[in-house]
Protein backbone atom coordinates (compact mmCIF):
# COMPACT_ATOMS: atom_id res chain seq x y z
CA UNK A 1 0.00 0.00 0.00
CA UNK A 2 0.98 3.50 -0.86
CA UNK A 3 1.52 6.07 1.58
CA UNK A 4 -1.12 8.50 -0.07
CA UNK A 5 -3.57 10.21 2.09
CA UNK A 6 -6.94 8.25 2.39
CA UNK A 7 -8.98 9.78 0.06
CA UNK A 8 -12.68 9.97 0.39
CA UNK A 9 -15.14 10.48 -2.72
CA UNK A 10 -18.45 12.20 -2.85
CA UNK A 11 -20.88 12.64 -5.83
CA UNK A 12 -24.20 13.57 -6.40
CA UNK A 13 -26.24 16.33 -7.93
CA UNK A 14 -26.85 19.63 -6.63
CA UNK A 15 -28.55 20.07 -3.61
CA UNK A 16 -27.91 16.27 -2.46
CA UNK A 17 -26.29 17.66 0.68
CA UNK A 18 -22.76 17.28 -1.07
CA UNK A 19 -21.35 20.27 0.59
CA UNK A 20 -22.65 20.08 4.07
CA UNK A 21 -22.19 16.55 4.60
CA UNK A 22 -18.63 17.10 2.88
CA UNK A 23 -17.60 20.07 5.42
CA UNK A 24 -18.72 18.21 8.10
CA UNK A 25 -17.05 14.66 7.80
CA UNK A 26 -13.51 16.87 6.75
CA UNK A 27 -14.07 18.40 10.44
CA UNK A 28 -14.91 15.62 12.45
CA UNK A 29 -12.34 13.36 10.53
CA UNK A 30 -9.47 15.76 10.61
CA UNK A 31 -9.35 15.44 6.63
CA UNK A 32 -8.51 18.33 4.16
CA UNK A 33 -11.66 19.44 2.30
CA UNK A 34 -11.16 20.02 -2.05
CA UNK A 35 -14.57 21.54 -3.23
CA UNK A 36 -14.16 20.53 -6.71
CA UNK A 37 -17.40 22.06 -7.41
CA UNK A 38 -15.91 25.28 -6.46
CA UNK A 39 -13.53 24.97 -8.56
CA UNK A 40 -15.54 25.18 -11.82
CA UNK A 41 -17.42 27.56 -10.10
CA UNK A 42 -13.93 30.02 -9.91
CA UNK A 43 -13.23 29.45 -13.34
CA UNK A 44 -17.05 30.41 -15.01
CA UNK A 45 -16.59 33.37 -12.45
CA UNK A 46 -13.05 34.31 -14.02
CA UNK A 47 -14.12 33.72 -17.48
CA UNK A 48 -17.60 35.96 -17.04
CA UNK A 49 -15.23 38.85 -15.80
CA UNK A 50 -13.19 38.77 -18.29
CA UNK A 51 -15.74 38.51 -20.91
CA UNK A 52 -15.03 34.84 -22.12
CA UNK A 53 -17.81 32.86 -23.74
CA UNK A 54 -18.07 29.75 -21.58
CA UNK A 55 -17.86 27.68 -25.08
CA UNK A 56 -14.27 29.33 -26.14
CA UNK A 57 -12.05 26.73 -25.87
CA UNK A 58 -9.17 28.71 -26.69
CA UNK A 59 -10.04 31.27 -24.30
CA UNK A 60 -10.07 28.91 -21.40
CA UNK A 61 -7.27 27.01 -21.92
CA UNK A 62 -5.38 30.37 -21.68
CA UNK A 63 -7.41 31.46 -18.46
CA UNK A 64 -6.39 27.75 -16.72
CA UNK A 65 -2.89 28.99 -17.07
CA UNK A 66 -3.50 31.65 -14.81
CA UNK A 67 -6.30 30.71 -12.31
CA UNK A 68 -4.97 30.53 -9.11
CA UNK A 69 -7.58 28.68 -5.94
CA UNK A 70 -7.41 27.54 -2.72
CA UNK A 71 -8.93 26.38 0.25
CA UNK A 72 -9.30 27.62 3.57
CA UNK A 73 -11.63 27.01 6.52
CA UNK A 74 -12.52 29.24 8.59
CA UNK A 75 -14.55 28.66 11.55
CA UNK A 76 -16.95 26.01 10.03
CA UNK A 77 -16.60 26.93 6.50
CA UNK A 78 -14.57 26.07 3.96
CA UNK A 79 -13.75 29.54 2.08
CA UNK A 80 -12.79 29.63 -1.59
CA UNK A 81 -10.08 32.29 -3.05
CA UNK A 82 -9.56 32.74 -6.30
CA UNK A 83 -6.38 34.88 -6.98
CA UNK A 84 -6.42 35.99 -3.07
CA UNK A 85 -10.01 37.01 -2.80
CA UNK A 86 -12.93 35.47 -1.36
CA UNK A 87 -15.09 34.25 -3.55
CA UNK A 88 -17.09 32.17 -1.36
CA UNK A 89 -20.21 33.67 -1.59
CA UNK A 90 -20.06 35.07 -5.40
CA UNK A 91 -19.68 31.91 -6.75
CA UNK A 92 -22.63 30.26 -5.36
CA UNK A 93 -25.48 32.72 -7.22
CA UNK A 94 -27.56 31.01 -10.05
CA UNK A 95 -25.66 32.80 -13.09
CA UNK A 96 -22.24 31.20 -11.47
CA UNK A 97 -23.41 28.04 -11.41
CA UNK A 98 -25.32 27.51 -14.62
CA UNK A 99 -21.85 28.68 -16.32
CA UNK A 100 -20.07 26.15 -13.71
CA UNK A 101 -22.15 23.65 -15.88
CA UNK A 102 -21.35 24.91 -19.02
CA UNK A 103 -17.36 25.58 -18.61
CA UNK A 104 -17.28 21.60 -17.11
CA UNK A 105 -18.78 20.49 -19.87
CA UNK A 106 -15.36 21.50 -21.94
CA UNK A 107 -12.61 19.13 -22.38
CA UNK A 108 -9.99 21.16 -22.41
CA UNK A 109 -11.28 22.55 -18.60
CA UNK A 110 -11.95 19.22 -17.15
CA UNK A 111 -7.90 18.05 -18.55
CA UNK A 112 -6.67 21.09 -16.89
CA UNK A 113 -8.55 21.17 -13.86
CA UNK A 114 -7.48 17.51 -13.19
CA UNK A 115 -4.12 17.48 -11.75
CA UNK A 116 -4.99 20.43 -9.88
CA UNK A 117 -7.75 19.05 -8.09
CA UNK A 118 -5.37 15.39 -7.29
CA UNK A 119 -2.47 17.59 -6.22
CA UNK A 120 -4.65 19.22 -3.89
CA UNK A 121 -6.07 16.07 -2.12
CA UNK A 122 -2.44 14.54 -2.31
CA UNK A 123 -0.97 17.42 -0.55
CA UNK A 124 -3.17 16.44 2.53
CA UNK A 125 -1.62 15.23 5.50
CA UNK A 126 -3.90 12.46 6.76
CA UNK A 127 -6.95 12.02 4.27
CA UNK A 128 -8.69 14.33 2.01
CA UNK A 129 -12.61 14.52 1.41
CA UNK A 130 -13.37 15.44 -2.24
CA UNK A 131 -17.10 16.43 -3.37
CA UNK A 132 -18.38 16.78 -6.93
CA UNK A 133 -19.80 15.22 -9.93
CA UNK A 134 -16.78 12.65 -11.10
CA UNK A 135 -14.40 12.30 -8.21
CA UNK A 136 -15.17 8.98 -7.66
CA UNK A 137 -15.45 7.92 -11.89
CA UNK A 138 -12.84 10.35 -13.02
CA UNK A 139 -11.01 11.96 -10.69
CA UNK A 140 -9.79 9.52 -8.33
CA UNK A 141 -11.54 6.16 -9.68
CA UNK A 142 -9.02 4.84 -6.91
CA UNK A 143 -10.91 6.12 -3.77
CA UNK A 144 -10.48 4.72 -0.84
CA UNK A 145 -14.59 5.25 -0.16
CA UNK A 146 -16.73 6.27 -2.79
CA UNK A 147 -20.37 7.69 -2.03
CA UNK A 148 -23.00 9.05 -4.03
CA UNK A 149 -25.50 11.35 -2.45
CA UNK A 150 -28.96 11.72 -3.80
CA UNK A 151 -32.42 12.86 -3.18
CA UNK A 152 -35.86 13.72 -4.18
CA UNK A 153 -35.69 17.06 -6.83
CA UNK A 154 -38.14 19.04 -4.98
CA UNK A 155 -36.26 18.14 -1.75
CA UNK A 156 -32.85 19.55 -3.46
CA UNK A 157 -34.52 22.78 -5.23
CA UNK A 158 -36.06 23.42 -1.59
CA UNK A 159 -32.33 22.88 0.07
CA UNK A 160 -31.00 25.45 -2.39
CA UNK A 161 -34.24 27.76 -2.49
CA UNK A 162 -33.19 28.18 1.64
CA UNK A 163 -29.34 28.47 1.05
CA UNK A 164 -30.03 31.39 -1.29
CA UNK A 165 -32.50 33.48 1.33
CA UNK A 166 -30.38 32.93 3.74
CA UNK A 167 -27.39 34.36 1.40
CA UNK A 168 -30.53 36.91 0.52
CA UNK A 169 -30.46 36.13 -3.13
CA UNK A 170 -33.45 36.91 -4.35
CA UNK A 171 -34.96 33.96 -6.64
CA UNK A 172 -38.23 31.60 -6.32
CA UNK A 173 -38.50 27.88 -5.91
CA UNK A 174 -39.62 27.49 -9.21
CA UNK A 175 -36.72 29.08 -10.56
CA UNK A 176 -34.83 27.38 -8.57
CA UNK A 177 -36.31 23.89 -9.57
CA UNK A 178 -36.03 25.13 -12.98
CA UNK A 179 -32.38 25.90 -12.93
CA UNK A 180 -31.96 22.83 -11.31
CA UNK A 181 -33.72 20.72 -13.78
CA UNK A 182 -31.71 22.27 -16.66
CA UNK A 183 -28.57 21.47 -14.74
CA UNK A 184 -28.98 17.86 -14.02
CA UNK A 185 -29.82 17.57 -17.30
CA UNK A 186 -26.57 19.26 -18.63
CA UNK A 187 -24.37 17.22 -15.86
CA UNK A 188 -25.55 13.93 -17.04
CA UNK A 189 -25.99 14.02 -20.88
CA UNK A 190 -22.00 15.78 -20.84
CA UNK A 191 -20.14 13.70 -22.96
CA UNK A 192 -16.84 14.17 -20.77
CA UNK A 193 -17.43 13.32 -17.44
CA UNK A 194 -20.95 12.84 -16.97
CA UNK A 195 -22.60 12.84 -13.54
CA UNK A 196 -22.99 8.72 -12.31
CA UNK A 197 -22.44 6.96 -9.73
CA UNK A 198 -19.33 4.78 -9.79
CA UNK A 199 -20.31 1.12 -9.77
CA UNK A 200 -18.68 0.64 -6.71
CA UNK A 201 -20.22 3.91 -4.57
CA UNK A 202 -22.03 3.05 -1.56
CA UNK A 203 -25.73 5.15 -2.75
CA UNK A 204 -27.54 7.19 -0.46
CA UNK A 205 -30.78 9.22 -0.12
CA UNK A 206 -30.75 12.11 1.99
CA UNK A 207 -34.34 12.90 0.58
CA UNK A 208 -35.88 11.59 4.45
CA UNK A 209 -32.82 11.71 6.53
CA UNK A 210 -32.07 14.01 9.23
CA UNK A 211 -28.11 14.86 8.22
CA UNK A 212 -26.45 13.50 11.59
CA UNK A 213 -27.55 10.29 10.31
CA UNK A 214 -26.33 11.00 6.69
CA UNK A 215 -23.07 11.91 8.12
CA UNK A 216 -23.14 9.08 10.75
CA UNK A 217 -24.11 6.55 7.69
CA UNK A 218 -20.46 7.96 5.67
CA UNK A 219 -18.32 8.81 8.94
CA UNK A 220 -18.94 4.57 9.96
CA UNK A 221 -17.95 3.78 6.60
CA UNK A 222 -15.32 5.44 6.69
CA UNK A 223 -13.61 4.69 9.68
CA UNK A 224 -14.25 0.63 8.96
CA UNK A 225 -12.27 1.34 5.58
CA UNK A 226 -9.36 3.47 7.79
CA UNK A 227 -9.44 0.40 10.01
CA UNK A 228 -9.07 -2.51 7.17
CA UNK A 229 -6.39 -0.21 5.15
CA UNK A 230 -3.07 -1.87 4.98
CA UNK A 231 -0.16 0.36 6.48
CA UNK A 232 1.82 2.18 4.56
CA UNK A 233 5.51 1.22 3.93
Amino acid sequence: MSGRPFIVAIDGPAGAGKSTVSKILARRLGFALVDTGAIYRCVALMARREGLAFNDDAGLEALLARVRIHFQVQGEDNHVFLGGQDVSGEIRTPDVSMGASQVSSRPVVRAGLLQLQRRLALEAQSGAILEGRDIGTVVFPDADAKFFLEANPDVRARRRFEELFEKGVESSLEDVLSDQTRRDAADTARTVAPLKAADDAVRVDSSALPLSEVVQTLEEEIRRRMGSRAPAR
